[in-house]
């Protein structure tokens, strides 16, 4: 394994930086970061993706110029996409995030995104006995598009409290991330308590003034470099040039408490049986899953 000089106990009482590492064992990357709850960058994964070098503005605009999404009630398609990120700029910034669900639009690409990041004792997000339903409103397999000037909308906490995994396959992004102790100076909403009220780009201290205790922590990660960071870690992005990533949601026994709580918290007012036969089920699914990774 080799580390940036970052690198740190991870007893160490303020994380400043956050590591970048290769080679990273399995065992390693559970031991240094899983279980305690840090973030880190993989220098070295998605540099064997068949992905690299092949997911690039030209390849989505030749091959899936077609497919549209609707932002700020305005209809874009691929190719537009393409194209526009290629000369966005922090004064007329391409539209973003244009994010598609690759398991529903292009499946055949899965094979591209190989070797998998384990990210815990197990992938559980794939485990045969997960129902669809408890991953509904998020998407295991996401592309996200964007240009210069872009910068992703809100801080958040990602939905169902997954864990996250980005790819940076044709240019670089910008991570700003706090840690879940920092929650109380970021006012999340009453209405969702995964999304912060603070734009952080232009705060507001007068309405906010706890955020100025908030200290952020911001890594580039370059093309080729995999950033993951465990759930309850609040982040959002910005992008300085045109730029490609993947995203993959995690689960494992880290968050799957939080998980099936939240899957519960969803259907409670509208669905009660239904949430109370869902929090029965994934709390007696943890206990199989746990036995099964031992």
């Amino acid at each position: 394994m080799t580390i940036n000089p970052s690198h740190r106990p991870a007893h160490a009482p303020a994380l400043l930086t956050i590591d970048k590492c290769s080679g990273l064992s399995q065992q390693e990357l559970l031991d240094e970061y899983v279980q305690p709850g840090l973030p880190v960058v993989l220098t070295d994964v998605a540099r064997r993706w068949g992905a690299m070098g092949k997911f690039t503005p030209a390849f989505f605009k030749q091959h899936y110029g077609h497919l549209t999404k609707v932002i700020k009630g305005h209809t874009y398609s691929m190719a537009e996409v393409a194209d526009l990120i290629l000369t966005s700029s922090p004064s007329n910034s391409a539209p973003y995030p244009f994010n598609l669900n690759i398991e529903q639009f292009f499946p055949e690409l899965l094979a591209d995104l190989q070797p998998e990041i384990v990210f815990g004792k197990s992938d559980r997000v794939k485990h045969p006995l997960l129902p669809k339903l408890m991953l509904r409103g998020t998407q295991v397999y996401e592309l996200f598009l964007g240009g210069n000037g872009a910068c992703f909308p809100y801080l958040h906490v990602d939905a169902l409290y997954l864990h996250t995994q980005i790819s940076q396959l044709y240019g670089s992004k910008e991570f700003i991330l706090f840690p879940p102790d920092q929650t109380p100076y970021l006012y999340p909403r009453a209405d969702n308590e995964k999304v912060s009220q603070v734009d952080i780009f232009n705060p507001d201290y007068e309405q906010f003034p706890l955020f100025k205790h908030a200290t952020p922590v911001r890594v580039t990660v370059e093309e080729g470099e995999t950033i993951l960071f465990p759930t309850k870690w609040w982040h959002t992005t910005q992008i300085h040039e045109p730029c490609i990533s993947v995203g993959r949601v995690h689960l494992n026994e880290w968050n799957w408490t939080d998980f099936t709580r939240d899957n519960y918290e969803l259907r409670r007012k509208k669905h009660p049986a239904v949430a109370l036969a869902t929090l029965a089920y994934g709390t007696a699914l943890g206990h199989l899953l746990k036995l099964q990774e031992k």
